[in-house]
């Protein structure tokens, strides 16, 4: 096939979610893609897509040409159908990374192929282990228009050998990510399948301008720290219309963590979430607890989780600091879910001991509303730090049932207020000064 025909589908690719009619959409919030002024597919770089050839050196070698030649409007990188086993490698600026129907990326799980790269300032050290940590799949930093998109090919992480090694204690270093964009923007993720992850699947940090949408995310329940989505001191991030169901939170944002958060200090903020359906043995929406840089302004919004630990989980712990400031979540459905709804702040460990355990983190203007859920086990846990209690929390039209009767609310060190809410609310939440907030903010 011709280059005009890989343009036509790419075109179609990314126009994919706008065509709901009226629905609300980001598109448009990333300028779609020029023109790329060049196309080239990995198998002309010696790549082969049988399963077993290693292609590690091809992607580069294809990412290297798209550098050099500088096409106007840049290049789009193919991927034909097939198998393309790989190592990780990195993208470039005005770059499409465009997968066939049938194309799977996959990992090679020879794990000591595998690059180390530092650990991000705002972590201080790998997430899981000290030091550095391992490079993620596919990799991205300081880009800018880059576009990771389909025919609902598979980017597949094999991740059952590092799973393995964590759950023996044997892991040298932090696993790696599917897909880390770092310190880029303007750039878009779409109509693709993400399988296996060895620990989080998409990590944008310390971007701005990033669309997720149309994406399906999945690994067994059982595969540790398997997130689907995790935004981290980055802004202007839209994820929508997505299925994720994996071994851990669907989607989490971040922005750092204790005192390497509060000295980089570059918060999550503007935040959009919509239309997201999926199960995990954690939380389906969650904010932490890693967010010492601040999180702020987000919106999620027509949710629906099942066979899950939580339905919404915002969670953050003494020695954080930070902020989690104007969160509102709604139109949700739960079935199957044990906690509805948790907001807790003793909840996460510390990179080290060189945290300032007076660093309390601020949490105030959380609003929860219009919120169904069914065989749901416990309303929910709101437990604040006693010297930094969580302020202007609302609930509004939430209602939870269960087979049998739903154990109620648990309060502590927090205020707001509660309209329509089933389990009848705790009186933290019924207070007359709290009353007012909640009226306004819906």
């Amino acid at each position: 096939m011709g280059p005009r025909r890989w343009w036509c589908l790419l075109a179609v690719a990314l126009s994919a979610a706008g065509g709901a009619g009226a629905q609300e959409t980001c598109s448009g919030a990333v300028p779609e893609p020029p023109r790329r002024g060049a196309w080239m597919s990995v198998a002309s770089f010696g790549g082969a897509g049988d399963g077993r050839t290693l292609n590690t050196q091809a992607f580069a070698a294809a990412v290297a040409r798209i550098e050099r030649r500088r096409a106007p409007g840049g290049a789009l990188l193919y991927v034909p159908p097939g198998v393309w086993l790989t190592g990780p490698f990195s993208l470039a600026s005005h770059m499409t990374l465009f997968l066939a129907r049938g194309a799977v990326i996959r990992a090679t799980q020879d794990t000591s192929s595998w690059p180390l790269v530092d650990p991000l300032p705002s972590y201080g050290r790998g997430r899981e282990l000290p030091g550095k940590r391992y490079m993620s799949l596919i990799h991205g930093k300081g880009l800018q228009d880059v576009f990771i998109t389909g025919e609902n090919g598979t980017i597949d992480g094999q991740g059952s050998v590092w799973w393995d090694m964590w759950k023996k204690g044997t892991l040298p270093f932090t696993r790696p990510h599917l897909l880390e964009l770092m310190d880029s923007s303007d750039a878009i993720v779409s109509n693709v399948v993400f399988q296996d992850s060895p620990f989080w699947n998409i990590h944008p940090v310390y971007c701005s301008n990033v669309v997720i949408r149309n994406v399906t995310i999945i690994a067994p329940h059982d595969s540790p720290n398997t997130d689907g989505i995790d935004p981290d001191s980055s802004s202007n991030v839209c994820i929508e219309d997505c299925y994720i169901s994996t071994g851990d939170d669907l989607i989490a944002v971040k922005s750092g963590w204790d005192e390497y958060g509060i000295a980089y200090g570059r918060p999550s903020s503007d935040i959009t979430i919509r239309r997201i359906t999926g199960s995990s043995p954690f939380a389906g929406f969650s904010v932490g607890s890693e967010t010492s840089g601040g999180v702020e302004n987000v919106l999620a919004e027509h949710l629906n989780f099942y066979n899950s630990g939580f339905g919404i989980h915002i969670k953050t712990n003494t020695g954080r600091g930070g902020f989690i400031r104007n969160v509102t979540v709604s139109d949700v459905t739960l079935d199957n879910v044990r906690y509805g709804l948790r907001i807790a702040g003793d909840v996460g460990g510390h990179p080290d001991e060189r945290y300032n355990h007076n660093a309390l983190p601020i949490v105030d203007s959380l609003t929860i509303k219009n919120v169904q859920g069914q065989n749901i086990k416990e309303a929910g846990l709101l437990k604040g730090i006693p010297k930094s209690a969580f302020s202007r929390i609302c609930l509004s039209n939430i209602k939870l049932h269960g087979s049998t009767a739903v154990r109620p609310w648990k309060c502590e060190a927090i205020s707001g207020g509660a309209l329509e809410v089933q389990p009848s609310p705790c009186t933290e939440l019924t207070s007359t000064s709290g009353m007012s907030f909640c009226t306004n903010s819906l």
